[in-house]
């Protein structure tokens, strides 16, 4: 953890350079400066950096940082419990203890063959650890949304864990998010009803908002339905893709400008320009992609790029796309 910390931090100097990182100097959900150093700690076992950090988020109504923040914690949690485990022996009702252990239950689960039963199981746990969170914070309830989904829960149990999510913020993205997924795969053919959805939530937030960019979260459901071609390098379009492209495009188009609001190299963007240069590529948009690539800098992150695929390396699955991309702008192709 040490070492990576440092890796991050080396790669953060070069990346002032307006060029693409190298391939070395490429980092893998590299940590921002305010996760690094609770992850650093929890490494040797400390919980009080992320207890400090997740109470900081509470204190200042930053949902989208506190989510993200969260579910990094929970899956560093995955394979090393001892920091937790204290934090919460010491601590058995700190709400940020609570949301980490919730999302960690929800993590533990959704990768295994009994993912229904087991998330239907650890609702009422979940839905009560939100219920002692206080009338502000969303995201436990984004915790209770993923479960819900999982469990492929009624559409009523869904509407009302969303009801208790937007009445804190009506503008989070996590929760956004999961209700986005949630009709996804209760509708997989509804790419008209999810774009639908998207949209009105990106038109009625602020020009800052991350939940801006849900239509290119949609739009990512929509490329890779099936039948919608071969992949993160593909750019052929199919029937449901060719119906929804003018939407396509302007989701992409909309997330652009969302990117352009941040620094260059910035680790808080890498996802939005990762998922981003994902949609770019696979709409043919091989220039736009590059000038997001350039703006990744060195950070990316594993979704979308885990995604979809067999492979267990979005690393490696990255680093293609960006040659491919390469490839194309210099032999002339957009």
């Amino acid at each position: 953890m040490l070492r990576a910390f440092w890796r991050t931090a080396v790669a953060r100097a070069r990346s002032r350079s307006p060029r693409p990182a190298p391939d070395d100097d490429v980092l893998l959900d590299a940590p921002d400066d305010r996760l690094a150093p609770a992850l650093v700690a929890a490494a040797r076992g400390e919980h009080g950096p992320a207890a400090g950090l997740l109470a900081g988020t509470r204190a200042n109504a930053e949902w989208d940082h506190r989510d993200r923040y969260a579910t990094r914690l929970a899956a560093f949690a995955r394979s090393r419990t001892e920091w937790l485990d204290t934090w919460r022996a010491k601590a058995p009702d700190d709400p940020d203890a609570l949301l980490v252990a919730a999302r960690l239950t929800v993590h533990r689960h959704w990768d295994s063959p009994a993912r229904t039963e087991l998330l239907r199981e650890v609702i009422p746990a979940v839905v009560a650890a939100a219920e002692t969170a206080g009338p502000a914070d969303p995201v436990p309830w984004r915790t209770a949304l993923d479960a819900a989904r999982g469990a492929r829960a009624p559409h009523a149990e869904f509407e009302r864990l969303w009801e208790q999510a937007v009445r804190r913020s009506p503008h989070h993205y996590g929760s956004h998010v999961a209700a986005l997924e949630y009709l996804a795969d209760a509708s997989p053919g509804a790419h008209g009803e999810c774009l639908d959805f998207a949209e009105t939530a990106a038109q009625d937030a602020p020009e800052d908002a991350l939940v801006r960019a849900l239509p290119l979260r949609a739009a990512f459901a929509c490329l890779t339905a099936p039948g919608t071609g071969a992949g993160a390098g593909a750019s052929t379009e199919g029937t449901t893709v060719r119906t929804h492209r003018p939407r396509l495009d302007a989701a992409a188009d909309r997330a652009t400008a969302l990117s352009a609001a941040h620094p260059a190299a910035d680790p808080w963007a890498a996802e939005l320009r990762n998922l981003l240069v994902y949609v770019l590529v696979r709409l043919g948009r091989h220039r736009d992609a590059a000038e997001q690539l350039r703006l990744t800098g060195p950070y990316v992150t594993s979704f979308p790029w885990d995604r979809g695929t067999d492979d267990p390396d979005p690393l490696g699955r990255f680093l293609q796309v960006r040659a491919d991309v390469r490839a194309h702008l210099e032999t002339g192709a957009h």
